[in-house]
């Protein structure tokens, strides 16, 4: 992190004497608007959109259960700096949506991204999110084209709020439009290559519920419940009749949730355990090229395309650069 991205995090954590005051100020940033979001993959949608024109401070950091997050005190000062807090909702992020709604200074918005661009009628409710408890699926971001309705309410928010940059948010959404629609592509070439068409998906946590839908996978299971434990015991035999019975070749864990669980099943079963999907947390580290929500995306659909027997060349030539610098910052 530059020594200026540092001395903006800290005037955002109010520790600088430029932050004293009421909230309603001026931005930390000075003229630059300063925006909060959430999860990293939205964090870098957001960069890619505003690229110099704003300020922009994730606060969920990376690796992170985004699901069960509670936001430590310093987040409130964060949020109290904010002119724009974006979040996913669908009730995703609920106490840092509260802590927002507590916090926020006068003439900042929380946006619920999420919650804008899905209607209530096509709310999935799965094995992890099961609709006696309320809460859909949240993980529209592991979708390309639900990334591109993010950009398009980002903007929308900026263009509002910043029309003195107008012109830059709407190129800058234009341009990551065209990206994602050209991993939007690649995917759906490389996929055609999976032996038999068999483009079936079991996860240890549901994040492609949506993804699925768009993409004519079918989302077999997932093994975590939605109490985010292990599963019980008649619940992993289960699985693994399952398994067996559909010859599912590989199991996908996540980085964020490690499983002796999964391990289990694919000793039971036969199955490769791949443990490496990434819900949310980015690839490399800030700065470096894959560290942006493209090359999360191309990182798991490589896994899992290469996990079920296809090939990746159109994914491999991809170019996953940010469409601005992302001069964000990420918790780690």
């Amino acid at each position: 992190m530059t020594l200026n991205r540092h001395l903006v995090l800290l005037a955002l954590l109010g520790l600088t004497a430029a932050c004293g005051g009421s909230s309603g100020g001026p931005s930390a940033s000075g003229d630059k608007p300063v925006l909060v979001s959430t999860v990293a993959p939205i964090t870098s949608i957001v960069a890619n959109v505003v690229g110099d024109e704003a300020e922009v401070v994730g606060v969920v950091p990376e690796g992170t259960n985004s699901h069960t997050f509670d936001p430590p005190p310093k987040v409130a000062q964060v949020i109290s700096r904010a002119d724009v807090v974006f979040v996913n909702g669908l009730k995703l992020e609920d106490p840092t949506l509260e802590l927002a709604e507590q916090n926020a200074k006068k003439g900042s918005e929380v946006v619920e991204i999420g919650t804008e661009v899905l209607p209530e009628s096509e709310y999935i409710y799965d094995f992890s999110f099961p609709k006696s408890d309320g809460k859909p699926n949240p993980h529209l971001w592991t979708d390309p084209l639900f990334a591109v309705k993010y950009a398009e309410v980002i903007r929308d928010t900026m263009v509002r709020r910043d029309p003195d940059s107008a012109a830059t948010y709407r190129k800058n959404a234009d341009a990551f439009t065209a990206k994602a629609t050209a991993l939007s592509d690649a995917l759906k070439a490389d996929q055609a290559t999976i032996p038999g068409g068999k483009k079936e998906l079991l996860t240890y946590h549901d994040a492609y519920a949506y993804f699925g839908e768009d993409y004519g996978w079918e989302i077999i299971g997932a093994v975590q419940p939605s109490s985010f434990d292990d599963p019980q015991p008649k619940e992993i035999a289960r699985l693994v009749d399952q398994i067996k019975a559909r010859k599912v070749p590989v199991i996908f864990g996540s980085e964020v949730f490690p499983s002796k669980v999964l391990e289990q099943i694919a000793k039971e079963t036969g199955a490769r355990y791949e443990d490496t999907l990434r819900d949310d947390d980015l690839p490399g580290k800030p700065g470096e090229a894959d560290h942006s929500w493209l090359g999360l995306m191309r990182y798991d659909y490589r896994t899992m395309i290469k996990g079920l027997g296809g090939t990746t060349t159109a994914l491999d030539a991809l170019d996953v650069s940010d469409v601005a610098p992302d001069k964000a910052d990420y918790p780690q």
